[in-house]
């Protein structure tokens, strides 16, 4: 199961009173409304104990900040505080350390919000050399645990801006793209930390955080989305390896990105909650204990407060590894960047073309996370790192949702599977390098980026330039 860090932002009338706020513009704004910031930790994440590297990841939360401008910098005026309180008491909140099925866990604050459209949010966390109380990591504040030493050695989680910028959450990060507050409402505002796509291992026995954070309405009631994978010729669950779920929605370029993502239990059952609006797919992949990788399953059309019920999968027999290089540039010298590298394949969704992201069971994740380095094995002036993704040598199984209890996808298209390797370079949710995505659908010699059962294909080199 996913493990997700999230804000709850609740509004409600004040009859009778006047709140009085200046924006940062020379005038005052009528506050009509007082708010309820309610922190709490989702699901269990596809890197915990015992399948993932971390048994604990532990972050310092000292202040969650909201502003109605998408381009606003860190320290320009209308930034509004919803949790003031934090920055004497900040809160140390365990990221893996939720039980199964729960959604939340910790809250931190209260505060007045003015009514308005909001699209641009910042999530503050403590510099390592503070002191919190109740510190579980040691000589830090921000650390993780790895699950292979029993000890729970704590091993610092580096930071960069997060602890004087904030991690952003921009509008494309928000459903919607915006958050919109008028008087009198009540709503929840949810901020989903994707604990294990966020952190980089750098290889020298350290590890970095590299946020990644989604935000968006939510409801408190019916606001799950919920199903069983099944091994669709047997009926059975998948039996060892990893089931990993990914909740998918569409990015301004079409693209399927990955919202939330989680492990299916061992009798195949997943829970996402709670979830904002909107419409998403869900995507599955699965390698069992023989090593046999499963198709990608794709059901589309699922909103907050759906059961799928079974979701079958379709063996795949052996993965195939897609392989290759990532470079990164300012220009003219190489410099280092992080990366977030996905497998992508192509459905046909209401009668268009839609690059869906098909997560990777041997990880278990839905996307792997890298950083460049400077080498001998990399372009001039660049700095690089290679890439292996293992795949599904099987094109996706797709289906629209159903309420029937037992989702119905197609199985299989027959004929070449192939897939687009897809990069992003950035992190606490702004681009390191322009442009940020790059792709590739090809491989060195030139032909489709075709996966065969057993075997390896290596795919152009992703040159990313005009790197910070």
């Amino acid at each position: 199961m996913r493990r997700t860090f999230y804000v709850s932002v609740v509004l409600a009338s004040v009859a009778g009173a006047l709140f009085l706020l200046s924006c940062g513009s020379g005038t005052n704004t009528t506050m009509m409304n007082a708010t309820t910031v309610n922190v709490s930790i989702s699901d269990p994440a596809t890197c915990g104990a015992p399948s993932g590297q971390f048994s604990h990841v532990f972050v310092t939360i000292t202040d969650v900040m909201i502003h109605q401008s998408a381009s606003a910098g860190p320290n320009d005026p209308g930034w509004m505080d919803l949790t003031p309180n934090l920055k004497s008491a900040p809160v140390q909140t365990d990221l893996l350390g939720l039980a199964t099925n729960q959604c939340f866990l910790a809250m931190l604050g209260s505060t007045g919000i003015q009514r308005g459209t909001f699209q641009q949010i910042r999530v503050i966390l403590a510099d390592n050399a503070s002191t919190v109380a109740g510190n579980k990591c040691g000589s830090t504040v921000n650390c993780v645990m790895l699950t292979s030493d029993a000890n729970n050695t704590p091993h610092p989680l580096l930071l960069s801006s997060e602890a004087q910028t904030g991690i952003k959450i921009p509008s494309g990060q928000i459903a919607g793209g915006q958050f919109t507050v008028a008087a009198g409402e009540n709503k929840d505002l949810n901020i989903d930390f994707n604990a294990c796509a966020s952190i980089v291992s750098q290889g020298n026995g350290q590890f970095r955080l590299k946020p990644v954070l989604h935000a968006g309405e939510v409801s408190t009631t019916s606001a799950s989305i919920s199903g069983t994978v099944q091994d669709g010729a047997t009926k059975q669950p998948i039996v060892g390896g990893n089931t990993v779920v990914a909740l998918e929605q569409k990015d301004q370029n079409g693209v399927d990105r990955v919202i939330m993502e989680t492990l299916a239990g061992a009798n195949g059952d997943f829970v996402f909650c709670p979830v904002p609006a909107g419409m998403y797919d869900v995507v599955v992949t699965a390698i069992n204990g023989a090593v046999t990788d499963y198709a990608a399953t794709v059901i589309t059309g699922v909103q907050p407060g759906n059961s799928l019920g079974n979701v079958p999968l379709t063996a795949a027999g052996s993965p195939a590894v897609i392989g290759g290089l990532i470079t990164t540039s300012t220009g003219t010298a190489g410099t280092v960047a992080d990366l977030s590298v996905s497998a992508l394949q192509q459905i046909t969704e209401n009668g268009s073309n839609v690059m869906i992201t098909t997560p990777l069971p041997l990880l278990p994740a839905a996307t792997d996370t890298l950083t460049t380095a400077p080498g001998a094995g990399c372009p001039a002036n660049t700095d690089c790192v290679n890439y292996s993704l293992s795949v599904p040598a099987a094109n996706p199984s797709v289906g629209a949702f159903v309420t029937t209890g037992t989702q119905t996808p197609a199985p299989p298209a027959a004929g070449p599977v192939n897939y687009t390797v897809d990069a992003n370079a950035f992190s606490a949710g702004a681009a390191d390098c322009t442009p940020s995505n790059a792709q590739r659908s090809q491989t060195t010699a030139s032909t489709p980026l075709t996966a065969t059962a057993g075997s390896s294909v290596t795919a152009q080199t992703l040159p990313f330039t005009a790197c910070q």
